[in-house]
């Protein structure tokens, strides 16, 4: 019971939906993360830190750059994979998320070269 309650806390907050919603598509570096949601690196960390410190996410270490992704663990238990599927389906028509998919899209398209971390 306590971790489902440590799940829902954790997702409560709008800005962890929408950095879940964009891992569970792929791995990404925080500054493709920073540009996605638009915020800086300090807020997309704090984040990122939390949904770590409940197993949804984790992440790698590239040089100086972080890159998170859906953890394994996460990847593994019925109920985060539930709330991820979830969270797609009922995020992906909200104008935030479209608006992060194509500041994403965007940055990906562009390359990398501007993040020596990234692959």
């Amino acid at each position: 019971m306590k971790e489902i309650a440590r799940l829902l806390s954790a997702v409560a907050d709008p800005t962890r939906l929408r950095l879940l919603r964009l891992l569970h598509q792929q791995e990404l570096c925080v500054c493709e993360l920073m540009e996605a949601v638009q915020l800086p690196q300090y807020k997309v960390s704090r984040h990122l830190r939390e949904l770590r410190r409940i197993g949804v996410v984790e992440a790698r270490r590239s040089g100086r750059w972080m890159h998170y992704r859906i953890s394994g663990a996460a990847g593994r238990s019925p109920l985060h994979q539930d709330l991820l599927k979830l969270l797609d389906v009922h995020l992906q028509d909200l104008p935030e998320a479209k608006r992060d998919d194509v500041r994403l899209a965007r940055r990906l398209a562009g390359g990398r070269a501007d993040c020596y971390g990234c692959r």
